[in-house]
């Protein structure tokens, strides 16, 4: 008698490298939206395996929430994660393509139309392909606020999520077959600030419980239902609910601010400057550059005004130079920056 085979399981929860390394990078770089990185590297390693489907783009999602959860925030993680540049994203503001004849701009006037010529698509095969390297041929295509475009732009879009092919003005046709196609809208986040409001604020966390999540999803999508008609949103891959940040995630996003902050002075300086900041310090940029209302939309040009300019003046008028240790702190008119000498070297930007 022949012996029984041994049966080996099989873990299809486990990722390849690439997929994995595109998660930690997420990770790095996006704060409390595990849903939107999930949905996101699944996609990506789909299409690292050449399982994409045939004749439709890479991916579609369709990102929901209130503004300033980091939406648009993500699309730019995602490039830069890949390609190196948060600016690598073909993106379209809906919101001037509110009337139908705006749709020229975007695929450009047909053959006899006044402008013909001097208009240029902005949805070109050129411009698809423009951030594409010699490893990797994706493109990341941003429709942003869909819910403010004109009906036109839906329908053009009907034929990019169905079919990847979008028709330009002159007849020529441009494949969205290697692309992940992002919209994001504000759809329903007055009703979840009303589900939010008693729980927000700087001083108190935003539970992240299943059933808030829940919550706040089922809103989101129930919104997209009413505005977007059923072919629309059937051809979506993904809907996807931003949660609201509490303050653990905007703790965490003011510190990935400001190390942005200490690599902008590396590159300006290359001295040994540190800059600390006090709690209080970070109490004030996080009270300024966030509510209840627009989420951390803010804070960066909190940070600008508030530490960046001032970092600004003191190098520019040499009030500040190699091996001085800036401190920053707060009281009632705003920051205070004051300086003792230190030794080690190196710039940072970091709570003292």
């Amino acid at each position: 008698m022949a012996a029984a085979k041994a049966v080996k399981l099989l873990d299809p929860t486990r990722m390849g490298a690439g997929a994995a390394e595109l998660e930690r990078s997420l990770r790095e770089r996006i704060i409390g939206q595990e849903d939107a990185i999930r949905q996101i590297v699944g996609i990506y390693q789909t299409f690292l395996a050449g399982m994409s489907t045939a004749g439709r783009p890479v991916g579609s999602l369709l990102f929901l929430g209130p503004t300033g959860s980091g939406k648009t925030r993500t699309v730019e993680a995602l490039a830069e994660s890949l390609v190196g540049d948060a600016r690598a994203v073909v993106k379209i503001d809906c919101a001037e393509f509110q009337h139908s004849h705006e749709i020229a701009k975007l695929i450009g006037s047909p053959p006899g139309y006044l402008g013909h010529r001097e208009t240029h698509p902005l949805l070109s095969q050129d411009m698809l392909n423009q951030y594409h390297t010699e490893t990797l041929k994706l493109s990341f295509v941003l429709f942003d606020e869909i819910e403010k475009a004109n009906d036109a732009l839906w329908n053009l879009l009907l034929g990019i999520l169905d079919k990847a092919t979008l028709t330009l003005g002159d007849n020529k046709r441009v494949d969205f077959s290697r692309a992940i196609i992002f919209l994001t809208s504000n759809l329903g986040a007055a009703e979840m600030n009303a589900i939010l409001r008693p729980r927000l604020g700087f001083a108190h966390s935003v539970p992240a419980g299943q059933q808030l999540s829940d919550k706040l999803a089922s809103v989101g999508t129930e919104a997209a239902r009413r505005r977007f008609t059923p072919e629309f949103l059937n051809r979506i891959d993904r809907v996807v609910t931003f949660q609201p940040l509490g303050e653990p995630e905007l703790q965490q996003i003011l510190d990935l601010e400001l190390r942005a902050v200490a690599d902008r002075l590396q590159r300006a300086t290359g001295a040994a400057i540190e800059v600390r900041l006090t709690s209080g310090a970070r109490d004030l940029l996080l009270r300024e550059g966030t509510d209840a209302r627009y989420g951390a939309r803010h804070l960066k040009r909190a940070i600008e005004r508030r530490l960046v300019h001032p970092l600004a003046n003191l190098l520019a008028t040499g009030q500040v130079a190699a091996g001085d240790q800036v401190m920053v702190d707060a009281d009632a008119a705003g920051l205070v920056f004051t300086k003792e000498p230190q030794e080690s070297a190196g710039i940072s930007i970091a709570a003292a």
